[in-house]
C-alpha cells in the first residue's frame, strides 16, 4: 500500500475561521459584570476550572461556555448573582451563536486548491447546530467530501474517520491550530500532523509540540500548506 497522501482533514474553528476571539470578548464582558465580586484573575481561574470539569457534561462549544459562566457567577457570589447578570450572559451567548463568519487568511485558497486532488474532511468539535451554521456561512462546505462533528479528537477518532474512507493513517493528514486535539492524536495514528498556530488558542488546547517527530510540521499560515503537501508527495 502506498503512503501517498490521499486524505487531508481540516479543523474548523481558528483554523479556517476566527472563533476564539468571540469567546475572549464575552469573557471580558463576564469579568466586567462580576467586577464587584472578585478579581479578574481569580474569576478566569474559576471559569477555566468550571469549563474543564464540565466538558464531560456539555462538550465543547458556546452553550457549555455560557453554562460554565453562569455556574462560576453563582459560585463567586455565593448564589447572590443578580438576575440581570444571568440575563446578560445568556444574551451574550446568543450573540455568539449568531456571529458572522470571518475566514482566516488563505483559508479559501488552500481548501479549494487541495480539493482538486485530495479527499478533504472537516473534523471539528463543538455544538452540532452551530458548527453546521458556520460551515454553511463560510462558503467552503461544497469543497469538503465529508464533515465529522465529534465530541472529542483522539487517536481512535482519527483512525475511525480515515478507515471509513478506506485510507490508512499513513496516507492521511490533519491540519489545525490545536496541538492537543488536531496534531498530536493524528500523529499518534501514523498520520501527518500540521500545526497552523492562531494568536488566540484556548488554554485547554495547549500542549508541547512534538518537534522531533518526522510527521510533525508547523506552518505560519495556510498559505504554505499547498507547498508542503507537494513536498510530501514527491
Amino acid at each position: 500500500m502506498t503512503n501517498s497522501l490521499q486524505i487531508i482533514g481540516f479543523d474548523a474553528d481558528d483554523t479556517l475561521w476566527h472563533n476564539e476571539r468571540f469567546f475572549r470578548l464575552t469573557q471580558d464582558q463576564f469579568e466586567r459584570l462580576l467586577a464587584d465580586y472578585t478579581e479578574p484573575d481569580h474569576l478566569r481561574d474559576r471559569l477555566l476550572a468550571a469549563e474543564r470539569r464540565n466538558l464531560g457534561h456539555y462538550g465543547y462549544g458556546i452553550k457549555g461556555f455560557v453554562l460554565s459562566m453562569i455556574e462560576t457567577a453563582l459560585e463567586v457570589t455565593e448564589n447572590r448573582v443578580p438576575g440581570h447578570v444571568i440575563r446578560e450572559l445568556i444574551e451574550a451567548g446568543q450573540d455568539m451563536l449568531g456571529h458572522p463568519i470571518d475566514l482566516l487568511p488563505h483559508a479559501r485558497d488552500a481548501v479549494s486548491e487541495l480539493a482538486a486532488d485530495h479527499t478533504l474532511i472537516l473534523i471539528t468539535k463543538g455544538d452540532l447546530l452551530d458548527q453546521e451554521r458556520k460551515l454553511a456561512q463560510s462558503g467552503l462546505g461544497d469543497l469538503f467530501d465529508g464533515v465529522e462533528i465529534v465530541s472529542e479528537k483522539t487517536p481512535v477518532t482519527y483512525r475511525d474517520i480515515f478507515a471509513a474512507h478506506d485510507v490508512s493513517p499513513g496516507q492521511s493528514m490533519m491540519v489545525g491550530n490545536s496541538l492537543r486535539s488536531d496534531v498530536i492524536p493524528a500523529i499518534e495514528t501514523g498520520a501527518w500532523g500540521v500545526h497552523v498556530p492562531h494568536d488566540l488558542t484556548w488554554e485547554l488546547e495547549h500542549a508541547e509540540p512534538p518537534r522531533d517527530h518526522p510527521r510533525f510540521h508547523s506552518l505560519p499560515d495556510l498559505g504554505q500548506l499547498l507547498k508542503l503537501v507537494h513536498q510530501l508527495k514527491h
